[in-house]
């Protein structure tokens, strides 16, 4: 057994993420300077899969009523049949795709269908807007960040994915960076309480890049329930894989989709490339499939079994 104490092989650890981090930087002179930590990892990275409901877009309905659902295509049910059917080890449900009155019911029913399945509830995902300036408007997107953050406790999904938004029409963007980052700071009180994680998401607006989204990291208060929702195909730069390298370290939850643009131009994704920079970060957690092409039921099989031999 070495002679390192488990607290030594930590801080080794974390200066070690610090470090190739910072040379990342070191390499682009446009990134700042980061003093937020990366979470700590024990060195060995480990991934499980998942699958977001957001795949489904084409055939679930959003915010439905029961009378809707009848007609509806799929349901969140069914979304998580077929997961099981995958022999996934978890799923994500989007918000988007919940009834229009959330109860508490409908949440207990879909943790227990999920159980009995065999499968975890990796987390879940919402659609928020933390730039907007004070008033009615914002105060609504805090609230319903705060709700879904409870909405997460009953289903014992511990992240849920946010986003930052973006510039309001006539403001600038380190006015709206400054709203994020207060936003950020207030909805985690609440998710601290809960025991909740929040995971920003590189999700354009003022996400656009990796610079962007570490100077959002160093300016929110330090918090264990804090960290980012890599989303390996949001990135449209000119090196988007460089961007996804920024900020891996940071990663407490990965999503994954089956194109990246670079430079504007939609290509296949890599996902060898994308796995291996989460190993490289140590990432341990879900990697969960996004899939935004035209036949989820048809391709997200062969996608499945793909990044099933990419994570082992």
């Amino acid at each position: 057994m070495s002679d390192l104490s488990l607290t030594s092989r930590r801080g080794f650890l974390t200066g070690t993420i610090a470090g190739g981090l910072g040379a990342s930087l070191a390499a682009n002179p446009a990134a700042d300077a980061v003093a937020a930590d990366p979470p700590r990892r024990n060195g060995r990275p480990y991934m499980k899969l998942s699958l977001a409901g957001y795949s489904f877009s084409r055939l679930l309905p959003r915010r439905w009523t029961p009378e809707q659902l009848k007609s509806a295509k799929m349901t969140l049910d069914d979304f998580i049949t077929f997961s099981a059917e995958q022999d996934l080890d978890g799923v994500e449900p989007t918000a988007y795709y919940f009834p229009k009155t959330v109860t508490n019911e409908y949440l207990v029913h879909l943790k227990q269908l999920t159980f009995r399945l065999g499968l975890d509830i990796s987390g879940t995902a919402i659609g928020n807007d933390f730039c907007l300036p004070k008033g009615p408007a914002r105060d609504k997107q805090l609230a319903e960040t705060r709700q879904w953050i409870d909405h997460a406790a009953v289903l014992g999904a511990p992240v849920i994915r946010i986003f930052a938004g973006r510039v309001p029409k006539g403001d600038s963007v380190e006015t709206s960076i400054e709203r994020c980052v207060a936003g950020i700071d207030e909805v985690l009180k609440h998710a601290e309480k809960r025991g909740v994680f929040l995971a920003l998401e590189n999700h354009g607006g003022i996400t656009a890049t990796s610079e962007q989204m570490l100077k959002i990291i160093r300016g929110v208060k330090p918090s264990p329930f804090f960290g980012v929702n890599l989303d390996g195909g949001n990135f449209r730069t000119d090196d988007p894989y460089l961007d996804l390298e920024r900020i891996a370290p940071y990663a407490i939850n990965a999503q994954v989709k089956v194109s990246i643009f670079r430079k504007g131009k939609k290509e296949r994704a890599d996902l060898a490339r994308v796995v291996r920079i989460l190993k490289a970060a140590d990432y341990r957690g879900y990697v969960v499939l996004e899939y935004e092409e035209d036949d989820p039921l048809g391709e997200i099989p062969g996608y499945l079994r793909q990044l099933r031999k990419l994570i082992s």
